[in-house]
């Protein structure tokens, strides 16, 4: 998070990004954060939150869904790289989401593959708005809340590592216009977590 303060500030550091620590990553990666977000263009993780090579193990998918694909590689990450944090990152004006939306209330789907896509989104939805929640932007931290959630559901091996302390899941909402991440969900204890959720240490 302070990574994405000098990134909405415009003091980046470009941490990690010359040819010698290249180099030393060479023989073997010990990231820091699972970082687990929407393939939206405009949330290339390394650049909002000024990190550099080795730092950050990147899983993306369109309205950060997650199948068995994305679930292995972050128990990988998690498992097998020992990665302490996992970061699960949404964003405002979600198009997934806006297309569950829009299915939920006019029942039109999209075809083909992006139909999977919309309707694992669709739970989201639809309990945001059995909880009184219509724009687009509360559903996205509905959706950013569940599948945190979904996450602890399905993999025991991220449950066991966030239940016996060595690993925390954490639930961003970034937007677009200004930059900047917030904390809308976790799981497990978040080291520093006042620099986390914003609020003075």
């Amino acid at each position: 998070m302070g990574g994405n303060r000098r990134f909405v500030d415009g003091d980046r550091l470009h941490p990690n990004q010359d040819a010698d620590h290249r180099s030393a990553l060479a023989s073997g990666q010990h990231p820091f954060a699972v970082l687990f977000g929407c393939s939206d263009s405009r949330l290339a993780a390394e650049i909002i939150f000024d990190r550099g090579l080795g730092d950050l193990f990147v899983v993306r998918t369109a309205g950060h869904v997650a199948g068995p694909e994305v679930l292995g590689s972050i128990e990988y990450g998690v498992g097998v790289l020992g990665t302490p944090l996992v970061a699960v990152l949404g964003h405002d004006s979600c198009g997934a989401v806006t297309a569950a939306r829009d299915a939920c209330t006019g029942g039109s789907t999209p075809p083909g593959y992006v139909r999977d896509v919309v309707e694992r989104v669709t739970p989201s939805v639809l309990a945001g708005q059995a909880a009184g929640l219509t724009e687009v932007d509360q559903l996205v931290d509905e959706h950013v809340r569940r599948t945190v959630d979904l996450l602890m559901e399905r993999s025991t091996v991220l449950a066991t590592e966030v239940s016996e302390g060595r690993c925390a899941i954490a639930g961003l909402s970034y937007r677009l216009s200004e930059g900047a991440a917030r904390l809308v969900a976790s799981h497990g204890p978040l080291v520093g977590e006042s620099a986390v959720t914003g609020s003075a240490e």
